[in-house]
């Protein structure tokens, strides 16, 4: 009986060149060279009759037939690892890997304690966690979850919702002693801002205020914006350079040692909320589904 899948090395050349972004990269990463895999992928797109790469001298990318058995090879792969890992598992062991991607904020502040938590209770499970301000795009770049923050226009994605995380204005405790009044919003107002410019936009991201009973997105006059790693507005706000606003998770240890004291608690901040997202489409592993599980159970609600 002929072998009907002796294609699936070239199916895997093809997911690492499109995971690692060229054929150099993924060359590295395989210890092999870029002809080799540019034979391998050549090889499958003549096995099904039409382009999945589309190459250029400056950018490669895949076609839309690309996309489309990328996205099945991976979802297949995983079934596979899955049940290697389901045989391999010891004394009913949940086993398997995750892919996880968070923003900066989160990735630094609130998960390590929870990732803690379902290492201890799952050792078995591998778990790899990026940690960016970017949205990934987690079919194409074969992520199983993401933690997103604020609300979610994208309506394709499955989410639970994990906090409505407070936030706080605050400032370190030498900006306060030469700031002058801080009592109300136009005392803000004549403030010196630390903003965040949001990587989808580049533009400064509002502030989200309660004012005498109305809501407000107020953009704040930034005397210095920070871009990419929001964990910036903090250090920067230590130094005294201004007042800033983020969730108080954020500030939690800064406050405990004095670096930083929230500031004008009469004017609140709407709640940021976050939540775990996965595609639809995707079938999540048990072990996808048991950390969502320990996220939802472990996280806190807003103070």
């Amino acid at each position: 009986m002929p072998r009907k899948f002796d294609h699936l090395s070239d199916v895997e050349v093809l997911l690492n060149v499109v995971e690692h972004g060229s054929l150099t990269a993924a060359a590295v990463v395989l210890a092999t060279t870029p002809s080799v895999l540019s034979r391998a992928v050549a090889r499958l797109e003549a096995r099904l009759g039409t382009q999945l790469l589309r190459r250029t001298t400056r950018s490669m990318g895949l076609t839309e037939a690309g996309r489309q058995y990328v996205d099945e090879a991976r979802a297949a792969f995983a079934l596979l690892d899955e049940a290697e890992h389901a045989i391999r598992g010891s004394a009913g062991q949940l086993t398997g890997r995750v892919r996880l991607s968070a923003p900066t904020s989160y990735g630094h502040q609130r998960l390590p304690a929870l990732l803690a938590i379902f290492a201890r209770q799952y050792p078995l499970v591998q778990l790899e966690l990026n940690i960016t301000n970017r949205n990934v795009d987690l079919a194409a770049e074969g992520f199983d979850l993401a933690i997103r923050s604020g609300p979610l226009p994208d309506s394709s994605m499955v989410a639970h919702r994990l906090e409505d995380a407070r936030v706080v204005l605050s400032a370190s405790p030498a900006y306060v002693a030469q700031a002058g009044p801080l009592a109300s919003f136009e005392d803000l107002q004549r403030q010196r801002c630390i903003a965040f410019l949001r990587p989808s936009t580049g533009r400064v991201s509002p502030w989200h205020l309660q004012v005498d009973g109305r809501e407000i997105d107020w953009i704040p006059p930034s005397a210095l914006a920070v871009s990419d790693d929001v964990m910036g507005v903090v250090s920067l706000a230590e130094q005294g350079l201004g007042i800033t606003m983020c969730p108080q998770f954020m500030i939690e240890r800064s406050v405990e040692s004095g670096r930083l004291v929230e500031v004008l608690p009469q004017l609140p901040c709407r709640n940021r909320p976050f939540s775990v997202v996965f595609a639809p489409h995707r079938n999540l592993s048990p072990a996808a589904r048991a950390l969502i599980d320990t996220l939802v159970a472990n996280t806190r609600p807003a103070a």
